[in-house]
């Protein structure tokens, strides 16, 4: 996550932006919170070296320090999109064939599964009431995009630019998700899955809400 210099324009954005979610949800206390989806897409290697930090060893003071081997990342890697709410997440969707992100995908086969996931879920509600966040890459704001959520019955969260710290997905889960991988070899994709599903189920839920 890139850091970016706001203008004075962007700054008020954010507080009008806050503003307008705070009372639309009552400070957090609404239900409404637990209705809101958050996701994003990101590459995960079948394989990411430990950082230095990580593989730091104990060793006497007058010691040499243990010898090093530096491993590259893995050439395998995967896109994923990571959908989920306050309630656990819903949906892990792979962008097969390593293809660009684009608002076909993104309409015609991650979103479709991410409403039969939220359907499975809420049988006697299914979508009605949900809302959803994601940022302004431009799949989520392709034309596209827009119809195909205002056909589903979808809403989309306002979502400012240059606001990657506003993206549980960005300041909260990819960092978090990726460091508990680090250091573990993936065969597959399948394989890379399983382990995705395993370390975000272990995640704590705080009064219902992850993030």
């Amino acid at each position: 996550m890139n850091p970016h210099s706001l203008n004075l324009q962007q700054k008020i954005s954010r507080i009008d932006l806050c503003e307008i979610m705070h009372k639309r949800f009552a400070n957090g206390s609404s239900r409404a919170v637990s209705e809101i989806l958050t996701g994003d897409e990101t590459w995960i290697y079948h394989y990411d070296s430990e950082t230095k930090r990580m593989s730091k060893e104990w060793v006497e003071e007058d010691a040499p320090p243990p010898t090093k081997v530096r491993r590259a990342r893995s050439f395998g890697k995967q896109m994923w999109a990571i959908i989920f709410r306050s309630s656990g997440f819903v949906e892990i969707v792979a962008l097969e064939d390593r293809k660009t992100v684009i608002a076909d995908w993104y309409t015609t086969v991650c979103l479709p599964k991410v409403i039969t996931a939220i359907e499975s879920q809420r049988e006697k509600t299914g979508i009605r009431g949900i809302l959803l966040h994601h940022d302004n890459a431009s799949l989520h704001t392709a034309i596209r995009t827009r119809e195909s959520l205002e056909n589903s019955g979808l809403e989309a969260l306002p979502h400012r630019p240059t606001s990657p710290d506003l993206a549980p997905c960005n300041f909260w889960l990819f960092p978090r998700l990726k460091d508990q991988l680090r250091g573990r070899r993936f065969s597959t994709n399948e394989e890379l899955r399983g382990a995705l599903f395993q370390a975000i189920e272990t995640y704590p839920k705080k009064s219902g809400i992850m993030f």
